[in-house]
Protein backbone atom coordinates (compact mmCIF):
# COMPACT_ATOMS: atom_id res chain seq x y z
CA UNK A 1 0.00 0.00 0.00
CA UNK A 2 1.02 3.51 -0.73
CA UNK A 3 2.37 5.40 1.77
CA UNK A 4 0.27 8.55 1.12
CA UNK A 5 -2.63 6.41 0.66
CA UNK A 6 -5.24 6.75 3.24
CA UNK A 7 -5.96 3.67 5.06
CA UNK A 8 -9.66 3.48 5.38
CA UNK A 9 -10.33 0.00 6.20
CA UNK A 10 -7.55 0.06 9.80
CA UNK A 11 -9.01 3.37 10.70
CA UNK A 12 -13.16 1.86 10.39
CA UNK A 13 -11.40 -1.35 12.14
CA UNK A 14 -9.29 0.03 15.02
CA UNK A 15 -12.66 2.51 15.66
CA UNK A 16 -15.03 -0.28 15.76
CA UNK A 17 -12.91 -2.46 17.77
CA UNK A 18 -12.74 0.24 20.30
CA UNK A 19 -16.47 0.69 20.15
CA UNK A 20 -16.61 -2.67 21.26
CA UNK A 21 -14.23 -2.51 23.88
CA UNK A 22 -11.98 -5.43 22.40
CA UNK A 23 -8.35 -5.60 22.57
CA UNK A 24 -6.03 -6.08 19.37
CA UNK A 25 -5.31 -9.54 21.16
CA UNK A 26 -8.87 -10.51 21.90
CA UNK A 27 -10.42 -9.47 18.54
CA UNK A 28 -6.96 -11.77 16.87
CA UNK A 29 -8.26 -14.69 18.95
CA UNK A 30 -11.72 -14.50 18.10
CA UNK A 31 -10.39 -14.07 14.38
CA UNK A 32 -7.95 -17.35 15.24
CA UNK A 33 -5.62 -14.58 14.01
CA UNK A 34 -2.77 -12.69 15.21
CA UNK A 35 -2.02 -9.52 17.07
CA UNK A 36 0.55 -8.33 14.84
CA UNK A 37 -1.85 -9.45 11.79
CA UNK A 38 -4.59 -6.86 13.66
CA UNK A 39 -2.18 -4.73 13.97
CA UNK A 40 -0.73 -4.54 10.53
CA UNK A 41 -4.62 -4.27 9.57
CA UNK A 42 -4.87 -0.80 11.45
CA UNK A 43 -1.56 0.41 10.10
CA UNK A 44 -2.02 -0.34 6.70
CA UNK A 45 0.85 -2.31 6.26
CA UNK A 46 -1.33 -5.31 5.65
CA UNK A 47 -4.40 -5.55 3.05
CA UNK A 48 -7.28 -8.05 4.59
CA UNK A 49 -8.82 -10.91 2.29
CA UNK A 50 -12.54 -10.44 1.43
CA UNK A 51 -13.20 -13.51 3.95
CA UNK A 52 -11.77 -11.70 6.52
CA UNK A 53 -13.32 -8.63 6.37
CA UNK A 54 -16.84 -10.53 6.75
CA UNK A 55 -14.95 -12.15 10.03
CA UNK A 56 -14.54 -9.56 11.04
CA UNK A 57 -17.55 -7.89 10.62
CA UNK A 58 -19.05 -10.71 12.81
CA UNK A 59 -16.60 -11.00 15.61
CA UNK A 60 -17.39 -6.69 15.71
CA UNK A 61 -21.33 -7.49 15.57
CA UNK A 62 -21.95 -4.78 12.81
CA UNK A 63 -24.90 -4.45 10.65
CA UNK A 64 -25.76 -4.38 7.22
CA UNK A 65 -24.86 -0.92 7.28
CA UNK A 66 -21.35 -1.26 8.77
CA UNK A 67 -20.35 -3.94 7.73
CA UNK A 68 -21.04 -2.39 4.28
CA UNK A 69 -18.65 0.21 5.31
CA UNK A 70 -15.87 -2.13 6.50
CA UNK A 71 -16.20 -4.14 3.03
CA UNK A 72 -15.94 -0.72 0.89
CA UNK A 73 -13.18 0.38 2.68
CA UNK A 74 -11.22 -2.86 1.88
CA UNK A 75 -11.76 -2.53 -1.47
CA UNK A 76 -15.20 -5.32 -1.99
CA UNK A 77 -18.70 -4.29 -3.13
CA UNK A 78 -21.25 -3.79 -0.45
CA UNK A 79 -23.03 -7.01 -0.16
CA UNK A 80 -26.49 -6.32 -0.89
CA UNK A 81 -29.85 -8.78 -0.76
CA UNK A 82 -33.53 -7.96 -2.26
CA UNK A 83 -36.36 -7.82 -0.40
CA UNK A 84 -39.96 -7.95 -0.46
CA UNK A 85 -41.18 -4.54 -0.79
CA UNK A 86 -44.64 -6.42 0.00
CA UNK A 87 -43.58 -8.29 3.01
CA UNK A 88 -45.53 -7.66 6.22
CA UNK A 89 -42.86 -5.97 7.53
CA UNK A 90 -42.75 -2.97 5.27
CA UNK A 91 -46.14 -2.31 5.92
CA UNK A 92 -44.96 0.90 7.58
CA UNK A 93 -42.58 1.85 4.24
CA UNK A 94 -45.64 1.10 1.94
CA UNK A 95 -47.87 3.30 3.72
CA UNK A 96 -44.88 5.93 4.16
CA UNK A 97 -44.02 5.74 0.17
CA UNK A 98 -48.00 5.87 -0.16
CA UNK A 99 -48.41 9.06 0.86
CA UNK A 100 -45.62 10.59 -0.66
CA UNK A 101 -46.94 9.82 -3.99
CA UNK A 102 -50.45 11.40 -2.78
CA UNK A 103 -48.54 14.54 -1.81
CA UNK A 104 -46.66 14.36 -5.51
CA UNK A 105 -50.10 15.30 -7.21
CA UNK A 106 -50.87 16.44 -9.25
CA UNK A 107 -47.61 15.65 -11.09
CA UNK A 108 -46.67 12.16 -12.54
CA UNK A 109 -44.91 9.91 -10.04
CA UNK A 110 -43.77 6.32 -9.78
CA UNK A 111 -42.05 3.99 -7.32
CA UNK A 112 -39.57 1.69 -8.22
CA UNK A 113 -37.09 -0.76 -7.09
CA UNK A 114 -33.73 -1.34 -7.91
CA UNK A 115 -34.38 -3.01 -11.24
CA UNK A 116 -36.68 -0.06 -12.10
CA UNK A 117 -39.78 -2.64 -11.46
CA UNK A 118 -42.95 -0.59 -10.96
CA UNK A 119 -44.30 -0.51 -7.27
CA UNK A 120 -46.77 1.92 -6.81
CA UNK A 121 -47.87 4.53 -9.19
CA UNK A 122 -49.97 8.12 -8.04
CA UNK A 123 -53.30 9.00 -9.88
CA UNK A 124 -51.40 11.72 -11.66
CA UNK A 125 -48.93 9.21 -13.33
CA UNK A 126 -52.13 7.20 -14.65
CA UNK A 127 -54.08 10.59 -15.70
CA UNK A 128 -51.34 11.75 -17.86
CA UNK A 129 -50.21 8.79 -19.78
CA UNK A 130 -54.08 8.09 -20.41
CA UNK A 131 -53.27 10.67 -22.59
CA UNK A 132 -51.44 8.60 -25.09
CA UNK A 133 -51.37 5.57 -24.12
CA UNK A 134 -54.38 2.99 -23.72
CA UNK A 135 -55.22 2.06 -19.94
CA UNK A 136 -55.22 -1.31 -21.06
CA UNK A 137 -51.58 -1.53 -22.11
CA UNK A 138 -50.85 1.26 -19.13
CA UNK A 139 -52.02 -1.13 -16.78
CA UNK A 140 -49.71 -4.01 -18.69
CA UNK A 141 -46.80 -1.75 -17.93
CA UNK A 142 -44.33 -3.65 -15.12
CA UNK A 143 -40.64 -2.16 -15.67
CA UNK A 144 -39.75 1.79 -15.65
CA UNK A 145 -36.60 1.85 -17.96
CA UNK A 146 -38.99 -0.48 -20.29
CA UNK A 147 -41.52 2.19 -20.57
CA UNK A 148 -39.17 4.96 -21.03
CA UNK A 149 -37.24 2.85 -23.92
CA UNK A 150 -41.30 2.46 -25.86
CA UNK A 151 -41.43 4.38 -29.38
CA UNK A 152 -41.07 8.10 -28.36
CA UNK A 153 -43.61 10.72 -28.75
CA UNK A 154 -43.60 12.10 -32.90
CA UNK A 155 -41.25 15.41 -32.87
CA UNK A 156 -38.66 14.40 -30.04
CA UNK A 157 -35.25 15.82 -30.72
CA UNK A 158 -33.43 12.23 -31.63
CA UNK A 159 -30.34 12.83 -29.73
CA UNK A 160 -31.97 14.11 -26.92
CA UNK A 161 -33.63 10.68 -26.91
CA UNK A 162 -30.59 8.36 -27.89
CA UNK A 163 -28.81 10.03 -24.49
CA UNK A 164 -31.73 9.57 -22.29
CA UNK A 165 -31.21 5.70 -23.31
CA UNK A 166 -27.52 5.41 -23.13
CA UNK A 167 -27.51 7.51 -19.63
CA UNK A 168 -30.05 4.03 -18.71
CA UNK A 169 -27.99 1.66 -20.28
CA UNK A 170 -24.66 2.68 -18.94
CA UNK A 171 -26.35 2.59 -15.21
CA UNK A 172 -27.70 -1.19 -16.18
CA UNK A 173 -24.79 -2.27 -17.61
CA UNK A 174 -22.66 -1.15 -14.41
CA UNK A 175 -24.98 -2.55 -12.48
CA UNK A 176 -24.66 -5.91 -14.30
CA UNK A 177 -20.74 -5.69 -14.37
CA UNK A 178 -20.50 -4.81 -10.60
CA UNK A 179 -22.73 -7.30 -9.01
CA UNK A 180 -22.52 -10.07 -12.16
CA UNK A 181 -26.66 -10.34 -11.33
CA UNK A 182 -28.27 -12.13 -13.93
CA UNK A 183 -31.27 -10.07 -13.55
CA UNK A 184 -29.32 -6.54 -14.81
CA UNK A 185 -27.45 -8.98 -17.63
CA UNK A 186 -31.01 -9.73 -19.04
CA UNK A 187 -32.51 -6.42 -18.77
CA UNK A 188 -28.91 -5.11 -20.66
CA UNK A 189 -29.35 -7.26 -23.26
CA UNK A 190 -33.46 -6.40 -23.45
CA UNK A 191 -32.66 -2.52 -23.58
CA UNK A 192 -29.70 -2.88 -26.07
CA UNK A 193 -31.73 -4.72 -28.51
CA UNK A 194 -34.04 -1.45 -29.08
CA UNK A 195 -34.21 0.00 -32.05
CA UNK A 196 -33.78 3.48 -31.14
CA UNK A 197 -30.52 2.80 -28.87
CA UNK A 198 -27.24 3.76 -31.06
CA UNK A 199 -24.51 1.42 -31.29
CA UNK A 200 -22.30 3.60 -29.78
CA UNK A 201 -24.41 4.31 -26.76
CA UNK A 202 -21.91 3.19 -24.47
CA UNK A 203 -19.08 5.98 -26.46
CA UNK A 204 -22.19 8.66 -25.85
CA UNK A 205 -22.87 7.88 -21.88
CA UNK A 206 -19.39 7.94 -21.24
CA UNK A 207 -19.02 11.61 -22.34
CA UNK A 208 -22.14 12.12 -20.13
CA UNK A 209 -22.67 12.42 -16.35
CA UNK A 210 -26.02 11.22 -14.31
CA UNK A 211 -28.02 13.94 -12.67
CA UNK A 212 -30.74 13.21 -10.23
CA UNK A 213 -32.88 15.71 -12.50
CA UNK A 214 -32.61 16.05 -16.23
CA UNK A 215 -35.01 17.40 -18.98
CA UNK A 216 -37.12 15.63 -21.00
CA UNK A 217 -39.93 15.68 -24.06
CA UNK A 218 -43.29 14.21 -23.29
CA UNK A 219 -46.89 14.16 -25.38
CA UNK A 220 -49.74 15.93 -23.34
CA UNK A 221 -52.96 16.11 -25.13
CA UNK A 222 -51.23 16.05 -28.81
CA UNK A 223 -48.66 18.44 -27.72
CA UNK A 224 -44.76 17.95 -27.40
CA UNK A 225 -44.13 19.28 -24.12
CA UNK A 226 -40.74 19.68 -21.78
CA UNK A 227 -40.96 18.01 -18.81
CA UNK A 228 -38.43 17.93 -15.74
CA UNK A 229 -37.75 14.04 -14.69
CA UNK A 230 -36.29 14.08 -11.04
CA UNK A 231 -35.28 10.54 -9.05
CA UNK A 232 -35.40 10.25 -5.44
CA UNK A 233 -34.05 7.97 -3.27
CA UNK A 234 -36.12 5.96 -0.57
CA UNK A 235 -33.73 4.88 2.01
CA UNK A 236 -30.94 5.35 4.24
CA UNK A 237 -27.78 6.45 2.90
CA UNK A 238 -24.44 6.64 3.62
CA UNK A 239 -21.26 8.76 2.97
CA UNK A 240 -19.46 5.50 1.17
CA UNK A 241 -21.91 3.98 -1.62
CA UNK A 242 -24.42 2.55 0.83
CA UNK A 243 -28.00 2.19 0.56
CA UNK A 244 -30.81 0.31 2.80
CA UNK A 245 -32.48 -2.40 1.18
CA UNK A 246 -35.41 -2.01 -0.33
CA UNK A 247 -33.54 0.14 -2.53
CA UNK A 248 -36.51 2.07 -4.02
CA UNK A 249 -36.59 5.44 -6.27
CA UNK A 250 -39.53 7.74 -6.80
CA UNK A 251 -39.41 9.60 -10.02
CA UNK A 252 -41.28 12.47 -10.97
CA UNK A 253 -42.74 14.77 -13.96
CA UNK A 254 -42.55 18.00 -13.49
CA UNK A 255 -43.96 20.46 -16.30
CA UNK A 256 -40.88 23.39 -17.36
CA UNK A 257 -44.02 25.82 -18.65
CA UNK A 258 -45.53 26.53 -15.02
CA UNK A 259 -48.43 27.71 -17.24
CA UNK A 260 -49.28 23.85 -17.60
CA UNK A 261 -51.96 22.90 -14.86
CA UNK A 262 -51.92 18.85 -14.49
CA UNK A 263 -54.97 18.90 -11.85
CA UNK A 264 -57.67 19.04 -14.51
CA UNK A 265 -56.91 15.65 -15.14
CA UNK A 266 -57.63 14.32 -12.45
CA UNK A 267 -61.14 13.75 -12.43
CA UNK A 268 -62.54 10.62 -13.33
CA UNK A 269 -61.97 6.63 -12.88
CA UNK A 270 -58.57 6.52 -13.07
CA UNK A 271 -58.47 2.67 -12.08
CA UNK A 272 -54.74 0.76 -12.51
CA UNK A 273 -53.27 -2.34 -10.79
CA UNK A 274 -50.44 -0.60 -8.81
CA UNK A 275 -52.87 2.54 -7.78
CA UNK A 276 -53.64 2.24 -4.26
CA UNK A 277 -55.85 5.23 -3.35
Amino acid sequence: MSETAYNAFGHLLRFWRRVRGLSQETLALSLESSTRHISFLENGKARPSEALVDAISRALNLGERDSSYLRLAAGYLAESREVDFQAPEFNWLRKATLLSLRAMDPYPAVLTDRYCRLLMVNRSWVAFYRESVSAEELAKVENHYQFVFRRPPEGVALKSWQHTLAMILMYTQQEALLTNDPIYHEMVRELAAHPSVPKDWAQIASRLEPMASFRVEQEYRGRLMRFFSVNLTVGAMGPASFASEPRLVINTLYPESDELDLSEALDGDLSHPLLYY
